[in-house]
């Protein structure tokens, strides 16, 4: 059991948007993912504390993706409602960040938004667990925040995947609970 200060916590919720949580993911759906997501936010908010949504967008065809050279680049053909989160419009409170990278503080008012509102503990959960979700906890982790990563609302493209990053990443550099697992106070 996690207990955490309402005040001066943020969950952070990666990349569950309309283009993403509908691809075939592992060990759980985008759907779950976003229902379990949803129930954590709520409790949180009803706490007082404060909701972050991030989306991905890399603009039209892929305009503002990362230019460097890959061996697998990303398609950039996407549905025009790609970035829309399926829930719209969110709770006022929230604040919403977007990116263009897979990390969630890079580019991004994150770490400002952060800040500015007191925030100590960061709670991350959303999609994919080796690219986002992972990305943005190393980068909360180097920020000097304390971490706490949702392990049945995260997912990827395989177990084996999300297994590896929760067995011998995240718990190097964060906490890691069930969404049932975590009081806020």
């Amino acid at each position: 059991m996690i207990e955490l200060s309402a005040k001066t916590t943020a969950l952070v919720l990666v990349d569950l948007q309309r283009g993403i949580l509908g691809l075939s993911l592992a060990p759980w759906t985008g759907q779950q993912v976003f229902d379990r997501s949803l129930q954590l936010a709520s409790r949180l908010r009803s706490a007082g504390g404060q909701v972050v949504r991030v989306k991905v967008d890399f603009g039209d065809n892929g305009k503002l993706s990362p230019s460097g050279l890959v061996d697998q680049p990303s398609s950039s053909a996407r549905p025009a409602d790609f970035s829309q989160f399926p829930d719209e419009p969110l709770p006022a409170e929230d604040v919403v960040v977007t990116k263009r990278h897979w990390g969630s503080f890079h580019g991004t008012t994150l770490d400002l938004e952060l800040r500015r509102r007191g925030i100590k503990t960061v709670v991350v959960a959303g999609i994919a667990t080796n690219m986002g979700v992972e990305s943005t906890v190393r980068s909360a982790h180097e920020h000097g925040y304390d971490v706490v990563v949702v392990s049945d609302a995260t997912t990827t493209f395989s177990a084996a995947m999300n297994t590896f990053a929760f067995e011998h990443i995240f718990p190097r550099i964060s906490r890691v609970a069930a969404c049932d697992e975590i009081t806020f106070l």
